[in-house]
């Protein structure tokens, strides 16, 4: 009976986080973690539907540090390693407050590991590396620090996250590229809240403004910032507007 109860709770919470209403975003619910990323036919963790929480139930959680890692090639665009990063969330974190996703995971182990070997791949200060390659590691860090968070404190992913900054990873992820609009929209919903909401508005009309039409990443803005347009035209209109 009380194994019942505290999974009830468990799951009013994880429910409650999934229909927080952020701001300046089209969808309601965390928008790193509760909207899937369009990325075509391109290779990411198992999934086994169109749903946010559609995980591979027979999926080895053992795996999926190894398996994350595998995908973030150096050629793996930005918007595959954002879904990457979005399912293994899911999968290692997400599931531990809510059990309607029927995956069962003992503990925060798996999580802290992935974090911890892909804080690893950032160089230390002073070390001369590549730039593509520094932008790539940082950004996949800060991208799952801010999806860490975003799963609330039921699935104790701003616990894991350990209160590092992963927006300003991301943005300087975005400065070593010379500008990214792809890096953009994960800037924007990792703003997506009331404290960025000029942040938010910037990263957002950056990624709309380097949008080409019929592209995935046009795909993806138009699905998760639908209420600001029907057409890229108007989104990028909309966004501008807002800014002035």
């Amino acid at each position: 009976m009380r194994r019942k109860m505290l999974r009830s709770i468990s799951l009013t919470l994880a429910s409650i986080v999934c229909l927080t209403v952020f701001q300046l975003s089209a969808f309601a619910g965390p928008p790193l973690i509760c909207h899937p990323f369009d990325i075509g036919n391109a290779r990411s963790l198992p999934w086994a539907g169109a749903q946010w929480r559609d995980v591979n139930k027979s999926y080895d959680i053992n795996r999926l540090v190894e398996d994350t890692l595998g995908l973030l090639k150096p050629e793996t665009p930005v918007l595959v390693r954002m879904e990457t990063l979005r399912r293994a969330t899911v999968y290692a974190v997400w599931s531990m407050a809510d059990y309607k996703v029927g995956y069962s995971v003992k503990d925060a182990s798996v999580a802290i590991e992935l974090l911890s070997r892909l804080k690893g791949r950032i160089p230390e200060a002073g070390v001369k590396s590549d730039k593509k390659s520094t932008a790539l590691a940082m950004f996949d860090y800060g991208y799952l620090i801010e999806s860490y968070k975003q799963a609330g404190d039921g699935s104790q992913g701003r616990k894991i996250s350990g209160g590092v900054d992963g927006y300003a990873l991301i943005v300087k992820a975005i400065a070593l590229r010379g500008g990214d609009p792809e890096m953009e929209l994960a800037a924007a919903l990792a703003t997506s809240d009331k404290a960025h909401s000029a942040a938010h508005v910037a990263h957002l009309q950056r990624a709309a403004t380097g949008a080409k039409e019929g592209s995935l990443l046009a795909r993806n803005l138009l699905t998760h910032f639908g209420d600001k347009g029907r057409t890229l035209a108007e989104l990028r209109a909309n966004v501008g507007s807002e800014k002035n």
